[in-house]
């Protein structure tokens, strides 16, 4: 009885479904998603999560404070300002403590993918020499230089993001939920496919990227009900971080991605995302953006009509709260960990290409937040 009520039910959700398909006209897998990504696909075949309510903010962005006096030097990964992904990102963050919080002294360096790890001490150890404080390092990276680094100079404030490894009272990590905003875009690729296929391009195969590459493909799956196919790449492997800068490593990967099948396809690798972009406009297909909107990223321009959205990781929150918080000198307000629930990651909606599926997005946020789903940090076999 029980295993029959439990069939009904849930023949009776797909069959809710499939009728609100078809009042929308959406009942043909051949007209499901056009290039402009203005419809939802029939491969979405699990029932809607019910909307969500608006979700709070980090407090730390409450009430400013004057950072006037903070020095405050920013280390940057490889890519550098100008990757419109990550970095870009962290530039954001002091950009914004310049013209809200009174930040007059930002003093930037940028990691090469080939430098020893003593390059990093280096530039580290360089910055706080100067006086400059507090001193960001942006990316996992930096994790064995800011352990080395900091303990030499207790008086500095460190941060680094990504990394909540170095247990020292000066630094302070600043990490993120990545899988579940990835989880979202893999609902939306799901939505968008006229297919049901799918891809991800991974920059380097690092636990941190590999969350992002575990919350879009449960997110598929979940959406699609196990239907939907995904292709899953990466661009060098562990140790190799050129992955993050080679665009056209990652056009290759993304356009034998799109010749298998794949019509949506998400990107985590930095630089590299510029070549992923550039595959789908030359084989008609969507690509989801990563870190910032990529949509506004001016390195990307030229490939905007086909960026469905963008998994947002907002390391300009966190990089802008935590300066606010030094200057206040609590950083106690700082969330433990960036996630949906504080707007930490999130989903893009620039370009309008997610409009018709808000509803479906921020119903499975709200299910995450309210941890009725539970996303994985690590690609399930």
């Amino acid at each position: 009885m029980r295993g029959t009520a439990l069939a009904a039910a849930t023949m009776a959700g797909v069959l809710t479904l499939a009728g609100c398909a078809k009042d929308t006209g959406n009942n043909s897998s051949n007209n499901a998603s056009g290039s402009d990504g203005n419809s939802a696909s029939s491969c979405a075949s699990a029932p809607k999560p019910p909307a969500a309510p608006a979700v709070a903010t980090s407090s730390a962005a409450e009430g400013k404070v004057d950072a006037s006096k903070l020095k405050i030097g920013l280390a940057f990964d490889v890519g550098g300002r100008g990757d419109a992904s990550f970095n870009d990102a962290a530039a954001a963050g002091t950009d914004k403590a310049k013209s809200e919080l009174g930040v007059t002294q930002v003093s930037e360096s940028t990691a090469s993918a080939s430098e020893a790890e003593s390059a990093k001490q280096q530039r580290l150890e360089q910055m706080a020499s100067d006086g400059l404080n507090p001193i960001i390092a942006v990316g996992f990276a930096y994790a064995p230089s800011v352990a080395a680094i900091a303990p030499k100079h207790p008086g500095t404030k460190f941060a680094i993001v990504d990394d909540d490894s170095i247990s020292q009272p000066n630094v302070t990590p600043l990490v993120f939920a990545e899988e579940q905003g990835s989880f979202l875009a893999g609902v939306a690729a799901v939505y968008k496919s006229k297919k049901c296929h799918v891809g991800f391009v991974g920059g380097v195969k690092t636990p941190l990227i590999q969350k992002f590459e575990a919350g879009f493909i449960q997110g598929a799956k979940a959406a699609s009900e196990n239907k939907v196919k995904i292709e899953d790449d990466y661009l060098t492997p562990a140790g190799d971080f050129s992955g993050f800068q080679d665009p056209a490593k990652g056009n290759v990967k993304a356009a034998a991605e799109i010749a298998k099948g794949a019509d949506v396809v998400y990107h985590a690798a930095g630089a590299s995302g510029k070549g992923v972009f550039d595959a789908a406009k030359a084989g008609n297909a969507l690509a989801i953006g990563v870190d910032s909107d990529q949509y506004n990223q001016k390195t990307v321009a030229a490939d905007k009509d086909i960026i469905l959205t963008s998994m947002v990781k907002r390391v300009d929150v966190a990089v802008f709260n935590y300066i606010q918080a030094v200057a206040k000198g609590d950083l106690s307000v700082l969330p433990k960990r960036f996630d949906l629930k504080v707007d930490g990651v999130g989903y893009s909606t620039s370009g309008g290409k997610v409009d018709d599926i808000k509803d479906v997005l921020d119903g499975y946020k709200a299910e995450i937040i309210d941890g009725k789903i539970t996303v994985s940090d690590k690609p399930q076999n």
